[in-house]
């Protein structure tokens, strides 16, 4: 070593902007684990001479560039050195190992010029080039976001003839890594063959950490294989993103899987089971969560860590599990592990998002003896809960216990009040915590506004609702999609109709407008009997492709019912179906009522609800069918029709009388009768229904005689009165061109109705009279 590369180095003047104990922490800062190189050692540190005597006073104050180049290198600095040492002129430095420590100190400083300008100056120099010099340089180009020039660096560490090992590359497989550019990472990973090296564990930890945070199964599944068949475990530390992957992609055999090949080498330490708990918990995976906690550990009696029992009270709640969550806290203590702050707090939390406030505020009291602070939000989480339950008084008195602690409230914890308060109908209260917030220095954020614009909506105050509409345009941003809902919504409220429209149409110009936003002014149009404009917007929701999900295609459905438009709703239910939409029970609501409207048969329609409470085979089916039959969609209906007739379950009477009436609305007569003759087969006896719709086949085939021979039934007794029967025999007759036939049916009717009418005011007369007598 050339005693140019042996540092004397004096303190700078106290007026120096960098002083030589920062100059050791600088050097003596830790290396970036698995990708810097390891050159760096106590031998290579500067020795730092303080003189006895202090310096003269004539000494100027020096950069810290300065100081670097002058002092530790001695290129023509100030001269600190006694006489004696005057001879002996500025010598450069001369071994590789010194470059590469100031480029490593200047990158650590993330002073990427600087070890630029060193690094230059070692071409210039002529001082041999390393290894680690371009690995050095490479991670500290990569690491501030300039990839190019990291692979450039590449490219002239091979010009120079130095060859790259595998820490190179390991260094560029992770900043690809990190650029989120995974195929250049693998690229990097082949190389390491290519060129003859092996890869090592940074190697395989960084590459698939990478593919896992991509969710690349296939990729992963081949590195492993590779891995095994040279041999290579798969580390602790990558376990956790395998298992992640996985159960993002939904594969949980084969995190399972995963996982009890690893515990055939020992179970990982207590940091990445939780990890791992952690990647089930997140999906809600609790029994997974469960079984990784209670594995064996490698050692009798060892305890699980504080941060096991944490992730998975988390675990639990996900599942809404808050008993075992409690149990597994009341637990702890007796298995040698005290919770900790974020064990009281997590817990706090869940059991308020769960409404069970009764038990975290017991906690927070607990908490508080065990000498933790809760946070903010678990302060915030209890005031939420007490609010949503519209215990506000309690709410109160947990945000002054707050104060009293020393914890800051923020929006949340004013934003719940607010809200609690307006929903309460309080708009004094609402105001004052409005007010306490803003003297806080805190500022309204748009869910803090909405929430007082709630409170002037409850107590109709128009020019408070209009000040603070104002005010949410004027923030930082404007007004965001979900308040421009909010305010569409509090007008519709309010029945301000023009105030709606225009902040409907400022959302639709700025193509922001939504399904929520559609449906809000849809409902306010028909609500104030303006149904044109309503089925305009619901007609520009479908063009639009903004009915994705039941609750908006029932609102349309809502909408079209209400106009008569009945083969609009016949559309749309084929068009969810198309979808795959299962239609609920509120589609079904709608069904009945538009099957109704059409003229379909009451009978026929009480049969078909029942059949469908009841969880009969094909009710859904059927009431489906009824209703294209009904606007005129013959060939869905006969399509339908096919699915369960010709089924081997066995049908009730309710399909049976759909299949006919589909079969007979399309002029299938034949198919009609035959469907009639097959229930007939199968011992199910004609019921009302099945007469009705039997008389419609009947007239539309001309079959007088059909028609008659039920009316005779009817007359006679044997099928009961119903004024459905007596109109479908009416309109039977008249299909085949006999009114004097229709005529005598009609008076029969009214004969039969009167009768029955006036036999039950009798009856209710006697029953009344019975009663005086009592």
């Amino acid at each position: 070593m050339s005693c140019s590369d042996i540092f004397f180095v004096s303190p700078p003047s106290s007026s120096s902007s960098i002083s030589s104990n920062f100059v050791v922490k600088v050097l003596t800062k830790p290396h970036y684990s698995g990708h810097l190189p390891t050159h760096i050692t106590k031998s290579h540190f500067p020795r730092i001479h303080c003189h006895s005597k202090t310096l003269s006073s004539s000494l100027k104050p020096i950069s810290f560039k300065h100081f670097l180049s002058t002092e530790l290198f001695k290129t023509g600095g100030r001269n600190i050195l006694n006489s004696s040492n005057k001879e002996i002129g500025p010598q450069k430095p001369q071994l590789t190992s010194t470059f590469n420590t100031l480029i490593d100190l200047y990158g650590k400083a993330g002073r990427l010029k600087d070890a630029a300008e060193v690094f230059a100056d070692m071409l210039k120099s002529g001082v041999a080039m390393d290894t680690i010099t371009f690995n050095t340089m490479i991670f500290i180009c990569g690491s501030h976001g300039n990839l190019l020039e990291a692979e450039s660096l590449l490219n002239k560490m091979e010009e120079k003839g130095i060859s790259p090992d595998t820490k190179t590359y390991n260094i560029l497989l992770s900043l690809y890594a990190n650029s989120g550019n995974t195929d250049a990472a693998l690229c990097c990973y082949r190389r390491i063959r290519d060129v003859g090296l092996f890869p090592d564990d940074v190697t395989h930890r960084a590459l698939l950490g990478a593919l896992c945070s991509k969710n690349m199964v296939q990729a992963v599944e081949t590195l492993i294989d590779e891995m095994e068949k040279s041999s290579v475990s798969v580390n602790e530390h990558s376990l956790p993103s395998i298992i992640k992957m996985y159960v993002n992609e939904g594969a949980l055999d084969k995190a399972n899987d995963m996982l009890q090949k690893f515990l055939m080498n020992g179970v990982p330490s207590s940091s990445i089971c939780a990890a791992i708990m952690d990647a089930f918990a997140e999906k809600g995976h609790w029994l997974e969560a469960e079984n990784v906690f209670y594995w064996e550990r490698g050692v009798p009696g060892q305890r699980r860590d504080v941060i096991e029992y944490n992730v998975l009270i988390k675990a639990y709640g996900k599942g809404k599990l808050y008993d075992k969550a409690v149990s597994l806290f009341r637990g702890m203590k007796n298995h040698g592990t005290w919770p900790d702050g974020c064990t009281y707090n997590s817990l706090i939390q869940m059991l308020s998002g769960a409404d069970l406030v009764d038990q975290a505020r017991d906690l927070m009291v607990e908490m508080q003896g065990m000498a933790f602070k809760p946070h903010c939000q678990t302060f915030s989480a209890v005031i939420a809960c007490y609010a949503r339950l519209s215990q506000l008084s309690d709410a109160v008195s947990v945000y002054q216990e707050m104060l009293r602690a020393g914890v800051k409230p923020n929006e949340v914890v004013y934003g719940s009040l607010i809200n609690g308060f307006a929903e309460y109908g309080s708009l004094e209260e609402a105001l004052r915590y409005f007010n306490i917030m803003e003297e806080c220095g805190l500022s309204a954020n748009l869910v803090v506004l909405t929430s007082l614009l709630k409170s002037y909506c409850k107590v109709g105050n128009l020019e408070g609702v209009k000040a603070i509409y104002e005010r949410m345009q004027n923030l930082e941003g404007g007004l965001d999609l979900v308040a421009c809902n909010s305010m569409i919504s509090l007008f519709a409220d309010l029945g301000l109709v023009s105030e709606a429209k225009m902040a409907f149409e400022n959302l639709r110009e700025m193509g922001w407008a939504d399904g929520i936003s559609y449906v809000t002014m849809m409902f306010l149009y028909k609500d104030v009997g303006r149904i044109d404009e309503a089925i305009e917007i619901a007609e520009e929701m479908r063009l639009l492709g903004l009915l994705r999900d039941c609750v908006s295609y029932n609102k349309v459905l809502v909408c079209y019912a209400t106009h008569g438009q009945l083969y609009e709703c016949g559309e749309l239910i084929h068009d969810m179906i198309s979808k795959k939409l299962l239609p609920n029970d509120g589609t079904f609501k709608v069904l009945f009522t538009v099957l109704k409207k059409g003229g379909f048969p009451i009978e026929a329609v009480v049969q078909l609800e029942s059949s469908l409470k009841e969880g009969k085979p094909y009710a859904r089916q059927a009431a489906i069918t009824a209703l294209y039959s009904l606007v005129g969609m013959h060939d869905l209906a006969l399509k339908s029709v096919q699915t369960f007739i010709e089924s081997e379950v066995d049908l009730d009477s309710f399909a049976y009388n759909v299949a006919i009436y589909a079969y007979g609305s399309a002029g299938e007569i034949n198919k009609a009768l035959n469907t009639y003759m097959k229930m007939q087969d199968k011992h199910l006896e004609p019921d009302i229904v099945t007469q009705i719709n039997m008389v419609g086949c009947y007239g539309k085939a001309g079959m007088v005689e059909g028609v008659k021979r039920i009316f005779t039934q009817l007359r006679g007794g044997e099928i009961k009165p119903c004024k459905s029967l007596f109109k479908a025999i009416i309109d039977g007759y008249k299909v085949c061109n006999r009114k004097d036939l229709a005529e005598l049916v009609s008076q029969e009717m009214k004969i039969t109705f009167n009768l029955e009418e006036n036999n039950e005011v009798e009856s209710k007369i006697e029953s009344e009279n019975g009663s005086d007598c009592d």
